[in-house]
């Protein structure tokens, strides 16, 4: 497996902004973000999420996520789900509440005394996840997961070569593959531990290439040929750059 940065949880919030519970569940997950786990959190832009982020989108596949939703509809989790991988947690705002016996929660901009409390509970909860999330996913990757960062891209990769832009540190590149322009994540981490093993191009390298970079995308079988094009034709300029310095 490459190695990848330290791992991080993702924090999906509910957008919606006609219930204070929405207000809620987005003040709840600022406070993760901002005050309570800093290190250890990123935060997801629903949003971006639905509008096809591939950043957002390739994070979620490979690290875990909890979803903060203000109801019942669950739209956070749902979409989560949808387009990455289902939700390693989700809290629902009104079930806080209820459990808590909590008041009505009021104001969208303004929360009441209950808000703010639910909004006190819902972070405290999502703190305590995250920190069994991580504690258990140290003990099952092991070695997998580097705590190093990865190396700066050159000045003629910048272009391709990039972190994601959910800022979790996990390097992607961009390639085109039948003539569109697809976000790869964690290639250049698969590139450079091809190299280092000694792996040059040619045919074997190229189909174990495209298993590696399977597990942490999603490759259509009808376009495997095409992936493999584009795997093998970047993995070329990646060796020559490599080999002159």
């Amino acid at each position: 497996m490459p190695l990848l940065p330290k791992k991080k949880v993702g924090i999906v919030a509910c957008s919606g902004e006609e219930l204070p519970e929405g207000t809620v569940s987005r003040v709840a997950a600022l406070k993760v973000l901002e005050e309570l786990r800093p290190d250890d959190t990123v935060t997801i832009c629903l949003p971006l999420f639905l509008a096809g982020g591939e950043g957002d989108r390739a994070f979620a596949r490979f690290y875990p996520t909890v979803a903060i939703d203000g109801c019942e509809k669950r739209c956070a989790a749902r979409a989560t789900e949808m387009y990455s991988g289902k939700p390693a947690a989700s809290i629902v705002v009104t079930d806080v509440a209820a459990e808590n016996g909590l008041g009505p929660i009021r104001g969208s901009r303004r929360l009441n005394d209950a808000g703010i409390r639910a909004a006190e509970l819902v972070a405290q909860e999502v703190v305590r996840l995250v920190d069994e999330l991580l504690g258990r996913t140290a003990q099952a990757v092991g070695k997998a997961i580097a705590e190093e960062p990865t190396p700066e891209a050159s000045e003629e990769e910048e272009e391709t070569v990039t972190l994601c832009s959910c800022g979790s540190g996990i390097p992607v590149q961009k390639v085109t593959v039948n003539g569109r322009v697809v976000t790869l994540i964690a290639l250049p981490a698969i590139f450079e531990q091809f190299y280092q093993n000694g792996k040059r191009p040619g045919d074997g390298t190229t189909r174990e290439l495209l298993e590696m970079t399977r597990i942490y995308n999603p490759i259509p079988r009808e376009e495997e040929a095409a992936y493999a094009e584009a795997l093998a034709r970047e993995y070329e300029k990646f060796c020559r750059k490599r080999a002159t310095g």
